[in-house]
């Protein structure tokens, strides 16, 4: 059974989520800081019913973020991510109703690229490279975003 988590999440209007994050630091990688991060950041997710969780959304200025080990699994890729970037977005896109851990209560539709081409680095510091599309597409580029300092709010228009 998973351990209950003491964090909080960050909710909007915090600044935090408002801003580019800091790069997660290379000293970090393969150590206990980070996997223990990972470990927080997935049980607070899980708590809270998400797919996906950025480190600002509970107070860290990192870009690092969590998703759903089963999501994960089936793409047969890491559950959390490092300094990540998308490289390329299809001009193909759709909408898509999107809630957020940080901002409860708020959905609203948004627009984003069928397919994209993803970079990071695992817990590891192995540099990672994926194709993705469908939710699993959706899912790292809403994270993403957050690392920008960028939410669903702001795609919405509202």
């Amino acid at each position: 059974m998973a351990k209950e988590s003491k964090t909080t999440l960050t909710i909007l209007p915090d600044p935090l989520l408002k801003k580019r994050l800091n790069d997660v630091p290379d000293d970090w990688f393969g150590g206990k800081e980070i996997k223990e991060l990972a470990d927080e950041m997935h049980g607070v997710m899980l708590e809270a019913n998400g797919i996906g969780l950025a480190a600002n959304q509970i107070g860290r200025d990192l870009r690092f973020f969590v998703i759903d080990k089963k999501l994960a699994e089936e793409n047969k890729i890491p559950n959390a991510f490092a300094n990540p970037e998308i490289t390329e977005s299809s001009n193909d896109a759709d909408e898509m109703e999107e809630g957020c851990l940080s901002i409860p209560g708020f959905t609203g539709l948004i627009r984003r690229p069928k397919k994209i081409k993803f970079k990071g680095y695992d817990v590891d510091g192995n540099k990672i490279k994926i194709k993705a599309r469908g939710m699993l597409a959706k899912v790292l580029q809403h994270e993403t975003d957050h690392l920008n300092g960028v939410t669903i709010k702001d795609r919405s228009g509202n």
